[in-house]
């Protein structure tokens, strides 16, 4: 039940001026209690109404939890003393806070905001001073308002310290104007939030800031799904739908929002087209700079290919097949070359066959993937350093743009004669043009990947578009070799992939399909090998760091988000030594294993064992909570068993828990043991490839939960959602103007 309370905070346990999170003492008339929440700003003295409920803490006891506040000028001498004292006025201490006070008696705060003038009559106090003083007021009481409109629009306190920050003392009137620039210009606003703060202010569902917002919130939501551009045609139909509004006033707004340079409409195979610009410019560039790596002389290499390929061998020990020396040499000649090919058909044995050719004819060789995870597992099974794309390219946060550049640019190229990049089919259309832009002519750029996985997180469909453009030369790999031929992960996922049922339950195998009937079947079984079964059988796995739960979904039963609070009560279930932090829907434990769920390009990691440090984490990374600090309002994560990263909880939205994580998020990772649960899914969704990437993730041991009815009619579903993206179009219409 809503309670409220008024009084003065006598004590500020603890105040984070990042989040404004708050732990403090309130006296009312009748009482003391502990008070906790967000508060932009506060000090001891301050009196405040505030709205919430009383909770138990299982370890600080009974809290006043409040959700809602108003800021009150504290009355009667000792309260404005008390207030003055506590530092909240800029160049007030406690000694000048009495001697003011001891002048102005009662009429103290009204002498400060209208007469600021008279301070002077206090000893130690000239015109200066007296300005610094009243200026500080007037902005101690300008954010007080401010959060109390906040309020009133239905932004929440923990907001409002964001908001102030960002637009100050213009922060309601700029926000009244246009609530939908806080879709663009802060981040955890959507559209739809926004959309509900301008139906409350009484903004009309026509307004030109509402459409504009729905059109670029359209093609937001479409580029997340993976498309750069969206028919003109099916953009108007739906953000007429979101907006409910007519179509022909969509189509106006987008030919405005073109000529003011936020969108580009375009032509592609006869049909207009509509980019938000960066997809655009990203498409054009990309197809430019591959076009200037392509013709561009090559340096020469100075020992015979033949005799370096069979030297590589006698070091190696491994012998190539034809096909394999075919994919080697063409990368060896070609200027931009793709190998593409599933699960134990050899790409990492051409790799290193290529890297070692290269380095001893004395190129020096650069080797990235689009992941931390990717790149550390090429790096294990090449011996060679990797880096993450965005390393190779030197990222950094851009302070005054607040967005993430790269170092390494068309001004500042890389330094290397041969980039090897593998995992690619994860690179997106904006990371592409980052790389390609850093490529100098001359170069020799190789790109590895399985062009049957699923495509990347981000826009586009970069890999694919190449391939099927024929503007790169690519090796496709076919032959299965026989030692990852008597692995049935591999087998099957070569079965998947054309189309044909996989074999399952073969004894001394690796692949395993456990029949269950309905979905609280599949989850008990899942929890079930997850904490025990899968751990008693085979040697040295732990649960919690060997053991990747797949699915497909994240909502609904089966889904991530249910799975993992499952997991999570099985694998690490509350106790009295383990603090936990509740944020939104999600519970934080110590020990849990998270997520990182956007890029973050400021957040700063640090090594112990060598004490170096950094920036950047990015979506998909995985680590484990470590500590929660409530008191400071940090959360400690340690990612690849050493990078340290300090959490406010403020950025908790940034994070959530892994024990379950859906297939596409898992691109570039393998994982000792995987379980998934198969069942009915959305269509779009329970498709051959996205089986296919999730079995071709299981290093050791893949087991399946369900019905094999549906894993049949994934396999049947060779239904590849179709992306809207340029870039193969753009390759095609190049070469045919070069022919």
């Amino acid at each position: 039940m809503i309670e409220e309370k008024q009084g003065t905070l006598t004590e500020i346990i603890f105040h984070n001026e990042e989040n404004g999170y708050t732990i403090a003492i309130m006296e009312t008339e009748t009482e003391y209690f502990t008070v906790v929440g967000c508060l932009p700003a506060c000090a001891a003295g301050s009196a405040y109404k505030l709205q919430g409920t009383f909770k138990v803490h299982p370890t600080y006891g009974e809290q006043f939890a409040f959700t809602s506040f108003e800021q009150m000028l504290p009355k009667g001498k000792a309260g404005i003393e008390g207030f003055l004292a506590s530092g909240v006025i800029k160049g007030v201490g406690p000694k000048m806070a009495a001697a003011i006070v001891d002048v102005f008696g009662e009429q103290t705060l009204e002498i400060i905001e209208k007469e600021p003038e008279k301070l002077t009559r206090v000893g130690g106090i000239g015109p200066k001073k007296a300005e610094t003083i009243a200026e500080s007021f007037a902005l101690h009481r300008e954010f007080a308002n401010v959060s109390m409109a906040f309020q009133e629009m239905g932004i929440s306190a923990d907001y409002a310290l964001k908001l102030y920050k960002i637009y100050g003392a213009d922060a309601v009137d700029l926000i009244e104007e246009n609530p939908y620039r806080l879709v663009e210009e802060v981040y955890g606003i959507g559209f739809r939030k926004a959309d509900d703060i301008a139906a409350r202010m009484g903004i009309e569902k026509d307004s030109e800031f509402r459409i504009k917002s729905g059109i670029k919130y359209g093609l937001s939501y479409y580029s997340g799904e993976g498309n750069t551009y969206m028919p003109e045609t099916e953009l108007c139909e739906k953000v007429a739908e979101l907006l409910d509004v007519p179509r022909d006033l969509i189509r106006d707004h987008i030919i405005n929002l073109a000529f003011e340079g936020d969108i580009m409409v375009d032509k592609l195979n006869g049909q207009t087209v509509v980019y938000l610009y960066a997809y655009y410019f990203a498409e054009q560039k990309v197809t430019r700079n591959l076009s200037n790596l392509a013709g561009a002389p090559l340096r020469g290499l100075t020992l015979d290919p033949d005799n370096m390929i069979r030297h590589t061998e006698d070091m190696t020990g491994i012998r190539l097949s034809d096909q394999q020396i075919e994919a080697v040499k063409s990368s060896l000649t070609s200027p931009v070359s793709i190998i593409t090919g599933g699960p134990g058909t050899g790409k990492t044995t051409i790799i290193n066959t290529i890297i070692n050719i290269f380095e001893q004819d004395g190129f020096k060789v650069a080797i990235a993937a689009p992941t931390g995870r990717a790149a550390k597992r090429i790096q294990e099974t090449s011996g060679h350093y990797a880096s993450t794309i965005h390393r190779l390219l030197e990222y950094y946060y851009a302070e005054g743009e607040d967005t993430m550049r790269f170092g390494k640019t068309s001004e500042d190229p890389l330094d290397y004669d041969v980039i090897v990049v593998d995992e690619a089919s994860m690179i997106d259309l904006l990371l592409m043009q980052g790389l390609t832009d850093a490529i100098r002519p001359g170069t020799r750029l190789i790109m590895v990947g399985d062009y049957d996985q699923l495509p990347s997180v981000g826009a586009g469909n970069v890999l694919r578009d190449l391939i099927e453009s024929e503007y790169v030369h690519t090796c496709m790999l076919k032959e299965i070799f026989r030692q990852a031929g008597e692995s049935m992960i591999v087998v099957n996922a070569h079965r998947i992939n054309k189309g044909e049922y996989p074999a399952v339950n073969a004894k001394d195998k690796d692949f395993f399909f456990m029949e269950r009937a309905s979905e609280k079947q599949m989850t008990d079984l899942i929890t079930e090998l997850v904490t025990k079964r899968l751990a008693a059988y085979y040697e040295g796995i732990v649960p919690i760091r060997d053991i990747q739960v797949l699915t497909p979904v994240r909502k609904g039963p089966l889904g991530s988000m249910a799975l993992n609070a499952l997991l999570q009560e099985a694998l690490n279930p509350p106790r009295e030594d383990l603090t936990e932090k509740k944020f939104g829907e999600r519970i934080f434990r110590e020990g849990d294993k998270v997520m990182q769920i956007k890029n973050n390009y400021q957040l700063g990691w640090c090594r112990a064992r060598d004490f170096s440090d950094g920036q950047g984490i990015f979506n998909g990374d995985v680590g484990f909570i470590e500590s929660i600090d409530k008191d400071a309002g940090t959360m400690l994560v340690i990612f690849d068993e050493d990078r340290y990263v300090t959490y406010d909880f403020s950025q908790l939205d940034e994070l959530e828990l892994a024990y379950a994580v859906t297939v596409h998020k898992s691109q570039g990772s393998e994982f000792p043991i995987v379980v998934m649960p198969v069942s009915w899914f959305p269509p779009v969704l329970a498709t051959r490839n996205l089986l296919y990437t999730a079995v071709t993730r299981g290093k050791q041991v893949v087991v399946l939960v369900g019905s094999e009815n549906r894993m049949r009619a994934m396999v049947d579903n060779n239904r590849i959602k179709m992306r809207y993206s340029g870039l193969k179009y753009r390759l095609q219409t190049l070469m045919e103007v070069n022919l």
